[in-house]
C-alpha cells in the first residue's frame, strides 16, 4: 500500500462504512491519520488492471504494552464490485504470511454478526470465533454486538 493508493483505499473504506455492517466508524479518516495508525510493514492492496485497487488489508497494534507486542487488530475491505472473487481471502492470506514472518502471534478483529461474508472469510482463513461482545457500542442509533475473531500464528512458538 503506497501513497498513490490512498484515494482508492479510503474510498473503499468509506463504501464499507456506508454499508453499515463493517465498522463503528462513520467517516473514513484522512490519509495522514490512516497512514499514521497502521503498521507500515503490514499494509497491502490487491490491484486489478490499470492500478485499480480491488481491496486492502492493514493492521494496528492492540496495545503499546510490551506484553502485547505480537498482537494486532486487522481490517480487510474489498471494493463492492470485486467481492466474491477471492480478493479478500488473497489479501488476508498475504497479510497473515507477513505477520507470521514478523513474529506476530495473534491477529484479531471484531466483526458485526450481521456481516456473514466477513465471518465466512475469516473462517476460511483459519480464524476462530473467541466470543461475542454483546451491546459493545451504539451504531446508527442501535446497540451492536461484535464477534471477536482471532488467529494464532503457527510460526510463532
Amino acid at each position: 500500500m503506497l501513497p498513490e493508493h490512498a484515494e482508492q483505499v479510503l474510498a473503499i473504506y468509506q463504501a464499507g462504512i456506508d454499508g453499515g455492517d463493517a465498522t463503528f466508524e462513520s467517516t473514513a479518516p484522512t490519509w495522514e491519520a490512516f497512514d499514521a495508525a497502521r503498521l507500515p510493514a503490514h499494509r497491502l492492496v490487491a490491484l486489478g488492471g490499470g492500478g485499480r485497487v480491488l481491496g486492502w488489508a492493514a493492521v494496528v497494534p492492540v496495545s503499546d504494552r510490551c506484553a502485547y507486542a505480537g498482537v494486532v487488530e486487522h481490517s480487510v475491505y474489498v471494493r463492492t464490485d470485486a467481492r466474491g472473487r477471492g480478493v479478500g481471502l488473497a489479501l488476508l492470506q498475504a497479510l497473515l504470511a507477513s505477520t507470521d514472518a514478523a513474529g506476530i502471534w495473534t491477529v484479531q478483529s471484531g466483526v458485526f454478526p450481521e456481516n456473514t461474508a466477513s465471518l465466512a472469510l475469516h473462517a476460511r482463513a483459519g480464524f476462530r470465533v473467541v466470543g461475542t461482545r454483546e451491546r459493545l457500542g451504539r451504531h446508527l442509533g442501535r446497540w451492536r454486538d461484535v464477534v471477536l475473531v482471532e488467529r494464532r500464528s503457527p510460526a510463532v512458538d
